[in-house]
């Protein structure tokens, strides 16, 4: 089999170019950095521990929302005592983290997930004009 040195540089070259990214990352001393969002700047704590709602918001409102409509509840009672109105828009979005797009489409868009809460939820409150 004389094909052989050209197979093995073929597969060295193949290698080579596939595993770049990491290596060429790894040798400049860069890491994969997460978006930087907009922390409220008014509230110091979230209705659950930092790293829970890194991980684990979804779950957190997918709760709220079998709650509020299949049980009828609204009221949410935080680890430290505080309490809260079970609702996406003006709890999370007027009391803490300001817009849709400054915060909730930021890691979004970095992670590459489209969450439903949005089919069904404004991103802003709407303006209610009184009736004349």
């Amino acid at each position: 089999m004389r094909d052989r040195g050209l197979i093995y540089s073929g597969l060295a070259i193949f290698l080579a170019l596939v595993t770049f990214p990491a290596w060429h990352n790894l040798s400049a001393g860069v890491t994969a950095k997460g978006p930087n969002v907009r922390l409220p700047a008014s509230e110091k704590q979230c209705v659950a521990p930092a790293e829970y709602m890194r991980t684990s918001h979804m779950t957190l409102l997918m709760n709220w929302r079998d709650e509020v409509v299949r049980a009828g509840g609204r009221d949410y009672t935080a680890p430290d005592g505080k309490r809260y109105v079970m609702s996406l828009t003006p709890t999370c979005l007027e009391q803490c983290h300001g817009t849709k797009a400054e915060f909730c489409d930021r890691c979004h868009n970095y992670a590459a997930v489209s969450p439903a809460c949005w089919n069904c939820h404004l991103d802003s409150r709407p303006v209610l004009r009184s009736a004349r």
